[in-house]
């Protein structure tokens, strides 16, 4: 087949070589379950199999990418829905993206922050969602081929890392990027004595052995007054530096120790995605710098509830020898605060947004419903040969869904992040009570209905039935979609489940990414860039150049700033 023929000319499976997903709906049915069970797999894989462990025997090396001066980029959590990802990586893959009229060019090293695919990894996970996309927006190169890299996230480690590291490094291109690394923690030095390491901390967990000796041999080439870029897969330091748990950033606190300190360098900016937002805290009276940046693709997460200072590290680090502690001071956002309150308040489209969750309430509350029904005629039989024990019997399965309800509503709350403490288990018997409240309510209705306590309301058995069968899953089921949406808006106002009220809603727009410059006065510059609005249609260009995209937006982006400009010195 030609070069001309091998370009796509319609935005097919077929065409593409891969298959355009959809957003991943968060609360849908089949989400929920599979994500839970990978989520259990993954941990005790890592604990009884590390595979970061089993990575020492793999090639080690150092990238190099040093002169005057470079251009590189830095986004995470980028394989989600086609739309949101490949609106991103079609600004990361064109030559120049302006701004403000400044023209930034692009990248000759792309950083992939963590989470490359949603919800769980395989090889066509990446294929759909990372590898299909980032080749379309650069299926070649007409010069100097970029490098990308990608540090592994909680959803890549899904799988065990198996599939991570047979897309990330094994060396092989993806379209017109060539990676480099060969395990799932990497170092890369820079121009003017610049380094950035990213470390793969699987879970929060310690760093393993073959990664600190090979960070270790690293160190080594560091010399005393040198600037860090430390790259981690979760921005650890927000729970820990306002109150909440400490053990990621623990770790995080020992590399640093380890590695960077006891050479007499410096980490002058921490970078990480994992949360769906940007923001950037800034060292009080310095210029070192925290940055969040996971709006490579993935639903958009809240700001409204971020604090605005942290000290690192808090008094309950238990790191020796820690690192002075630190105030921060909240800098930028984005999206800022009034909008992301006017996001949160979105979540009453929950039913609508994802239908599947609505079928899951419905099935529950018909359930529930069946259940108190049985009970109830249990309870009120004349049928004398039941007995006491009988009549206790009849209330087991409500007794059982009761309690399954409960158990799930503290399993909910406690699906935030450094969140464990009186106020989520509050939430969660209070939103599980209100779950068996509207059951009860909807049952007593019913069996008013059907015995006539309303005037001139009784009706017959069939039409009872039916009502029971059709009205609980539609209107109960939708109430209590609404019921869930509302404990959400309520408990991300207390900082529960902030992360729940987003991944509800799966908004696609407002993402962006880092392009980051080191000048040849040794400054490094990090733009900050935002696209408000992503393309939701495309158009196949099978004429087009070898390096020019195959699709492109039918509407143009407007990539724009998401902050000013921030400028870093190495000390």
């Amino acid at each position: 087949m030609s070069a001309e023929r091998s370009r796509p000319r319609a935005c097919t499976e077929q065409e593409l070589g891969f298959a355009p997903q959809p957003a991943v709906r968060w609360l849908a049915p089949k989400v929920l379950i599979s994500t839970g069970i990978q989520s259990a797999i993954a941990s005790v894989f890592g604990s009884y199999a590390d595979k970061r462990e089993l990575q020492g025997s793999l090639p080690t090396a150092v990238s190099r990418h040093t002169g005057e001066e470079i251009w590189f980029d830095f986004t995470a959590d980028v394989g989600d829905g086609f739309d949101a990802t490949y609106s991103i990586a079609t600004l990361l893959a064109a030559d120049s993206v302006t701004v403000d009229g400044e023209e930034l060019p692009r990248g000759k090293l792309l950083v992939l922050g963590g989470d490359q695919v949603y919800p769980g990894a395989s090889t066509l996970a990446y294929e759909d969602r990372t590898k299909g996309p980032y080749r379309a927006a650069l299926p070649a190169v007409d010069g100097e081929r970029p490098v990308l890299f990608a540090l592994p996230g909680n959803h890549d480690w899904y799988d065990g890392l198996t599939s991570f590291l047979r897309v990330f490094a094994q060396r092989r291109p993806i379209g017109g990027w060539d990676t480099e690394q060969t395990r799932s923690y990497f170092a890369v030095e820079l121009p003017h004595r610049w380094w950035l390491l990213a470390i793969d901390t699987q879970f929060d967990d310690y760093v393993d052995a073959p990664q600190l000796e090979y960070f270790r041999a690293v160190a080594q080439e560091i010399r005393p007054g040198d600037g860090v870029i430390l790259c981690t897969p979760a921005p650890d330091w927000v729970s820990a530096g306002s109150g909440g748990a400490t053990k990621g950033n623990d770790t995080i606190e020992f590399f640093e120790r380890e590695i960077v300190r006891a050479r007499g360098a410096q980490v002058r900016v921490h970078l990480s995605g994992d949360t769906h937002h940007y923001a950037r805290f800034t060292e009080h009276g310095g210029g070192r710098h925290r940055i969040t940046c996971g709006v490579g693709g993935a639903y958009l997460a809240a700001t409204h509830e971020l604090p605005t200072e942290l000290t690192v590290p808090p008094d309950a680090s238990r790191v020796r020898d820690p690192s002075p502690k630190t105030t921060y001071d909240l800098a930028a956002r984005y999206p800022d605060e009034q909008t992301s309150r006017r996001f949160a308040t979105g979540i009453f489209s929950l039913p609508w947004r994802n239908p599947g969750f609505w079928a899951l309430t419905g099935t529950f509350q018909t359930l529930m419903t069946l259940a108190l029904l049985y009970g109830l005629v249990g309870t009120l039989s004349d049928d004398e040969q039941r007995g006491f024990f009988g009549k206790v019997a009849a209330w087991v399965p409500a007794i059982g869904i009761a309690i399954a309800l409960i158990l799930g509503g503290l399993a909910f709350a406690r699906l935030s992040k450094g969140h464990r403490g009186r106020r989520v288990t509050v939430l969660g018997l209070l939103h599980a009570a209100a779950h068996i409240g509207l059951s009860v309510g909807w049952t007593l209705l019913v069996v008013a209905l059907h015995t006539g306590v309303l005037p001139d309301s009784a009706v017959g058995d069939w039409t009872t039935l039916l009502v029971v069968l059709l009205g609980t899953p539609l209107a109960i089921g939708f109430l209590d979609a609404e019921l869930v949406a509302l404990y959400l808006r309520i408990a991300s106002s207390f900082g529960v489940n902030l992360n729940e009220v987003m991944a509800g809603q799966s908004i696609e727009d407002h993402k962006g990414f880092l392009r980051l410059h080191i000048g040849p006065d040794g400054v490094l510059t990090i733009h900050p860039i935002r696209l408000d609005a992503i393309a939701r249609s495309w158009t196949a260009q099978p004429d087009g150049a070898p390096h020019e995209p195959w699709l492109t937006p039918t509407d143009p982006l407007h990539p724009a700033r998401m902050d000013v400009p921030i400028a870093v010195t190495r000390a």
